[in-house]
């Protein structure tokens, strides 16, 4: 599956970065129900780890560590990134696993050789328990794709068993990526079922059109007949397209109408919003969670994959508020930051007025990001990032349209646009609506915090 080489960095597109408030405290992650999980890959050559929705996922992924055929693991690329994953993962109450191996051009022969052995599968569990106590990591997904059946599956078994004594011992996690279907798939012995925490299944880069409903779910049910328990069931989605691999962020900015169908009129197909939710229903009732491959290809606000998924799992909910301080924002003339009318509707105006110490002047700043009033978020119209684009509350969707950075100068920075919370025309008359300008730290743009 060419979208999970290590060798698609040509192929990928990055989303755009957003940045959190430099303001301390602990995120609250997504608590989704009766422990269905939502998981994500991250690769080490594509997007940024300051651009996920953390408080929509469960579990995160970085992909990939290469094993050498004498049970070593290959350099990790990118560390530095892989660091950061990790902090900003466990500030959110979100596991960060080392997804190990991937398509890597369908060579497996490392897998193969040192898995044959025991005593360079030895080194490989002990290399690999290494490596997760030194990043601090909450376990590794295998992704050995392709172990025959046979001899081949024998090593798999002997492998994940070893892997599974030696996690489990210190609390850590063991998943495995696997194929949707195919005899391929026999390789993975049902034996290994009851060594892993879960299995991530591949059911993508199959079916016509590409991973179609019906055919995503055969997958899913060919894994449970061969004995694998609903709740280690995760159903994985793509967040791209065949035959061209263009990223569904991609396909959106094309075309905005690409988010609710499954095929352009030129003959890519993906999974658009009605199908995501569909399956991620589906996995509700039947599977254990929902996994995609892979977050940067992931479009932001409504349009969001992963905040399609979190919604069909929390019934609709948007996050919780992640903590931070709570009161009134004041600005040029000491007038307060305020929600016209009082009103919780999505695009209502957000001006200045004087200080009445009422809701609509009480904001949260949240440690993710976010400020937030009358329970939905301050809010950049239509995400947009030209000088005047103005300012609403609208329902927090963890876009980049929704992040403000804190300046030392006192501003308020939106990272997307590079832009800064600008009061009009430099008044502080009752009224004045808020936008975003050009940050100059003029003193309409200068801003007092809880």
């Amino acid at each position: 599956m060419a979208i999970r080489s290590r060798w698609a960095a040509a192929a990928v597109a990055a989303v755009a970065t957003a940045a959190t408030l430099a303001i301390p405290g602990t995120s609250q992650a997504a608590v989704l129900p009766n422990g269905f999980k939502s998981v994500g890959y991250m690769p080490s050559w594509a997007g940024s780890v300051t651009s996920i929705q953390y408080s929509k996922l469960t579990h995160i992924n970085y992909s990939f560590a290469l094993p050498n055929a004498n049970g070593t693991l290959q350099p990790i690329e990118n560390t530095s990134k892989l660091q950061q994953l990790v902090t900003l993962g466990h500030q959110n109450n979100v596991k960060v696993s080392l997804a190990i191996g991937g398509w890597n051009d369908g060579n497996d022969s490392a897998f193969e050789s040192l898995a044959g052995n025991s005593g360079t599968r030895t080194a490989f569990v002990n290399n690999v328990m290494n490596t997760v106590r030194s990043y601090g990591l909450d376990g590794v997904d295998i992704d050995w794709e392709y172990p025959d059946p046979g001899q081949s599956g024998n090593n798999y078994t002997a492998l994940m068993q070893q892997l599974s004594t030696a996690l489990h011992n210190e609390g850590k996690l063991l998943t495995a990526a696997v194929v949707s279907e195919g005899g391929t798939a026999n390789g993975v012995q049902p034996a290994v079922f009851g060594y892993v925490d879960w299995l991530n299944i591949m059911a993508y880069d199959g079916g016509s059109p590409h991973a179609n409903y019906d055919w995503s779910i055969a997958s899913a049910n060919f894994w449970k007949n061969r004995g694998l328990p609903k709740a280690k069931t995760v159903l994985g989605v793509p967040f791209y397209s065949r035959p061209g691999y263009l990223t569904y962020a991609q396909l959106v900015a094309q075309d905005p109408a690409n988010a609710n169908r499954d095929c352009t009129p030129g003959g890519e197909c993906y999974n658009g919003l009605p199908t995501v939710r569909r399956k991620t229903q589906w996995a509700m009732a039947n599977a254990g969670g929902i996994m995609n491959w892979e977050l940067s290809q992931d479009a932001t606000g409504a349009n969001s994959l992963v905040s399609a998924i979190y919604e069909v799992a929390t019934g609709g909910t948007t996050p919780p508020p992640t903590g931070g301080r709570t009161g009134r924002i004041t600005g040029i003339g000491g007038k307060c930051v305020d929600i016209a009318a009082a009103s919780s509707a999505n695009g209502t105006a957000v001006q200045l007025y004087d200080c009445n110490g009422t809701g609509a002047q009480n904001w949260t700043v949240g440690t993710d990001g976010t400020i937030r009033g009358l329970g939905k978020c301050l809010d950049v119209t239509a995400a947009g990032t030209a000088n005047g684009a103005l300012v609403q509350i609208y329902d927090c969707n963890g876009t980049g349209a929704q992040q403000w950075q804190a300046q030392s100068n006192g501003t308020l920075r939106n990272p997307v646009s590079n832009r800064c919370l600008d009061a009009a025309n430099n008044s502080s008359a009752n009224g004045t609506r808020l936008q975003i300008w050009d940050c100059f730290a003029g003193t309409n743009q200068r801003w007092v915090l809880p």
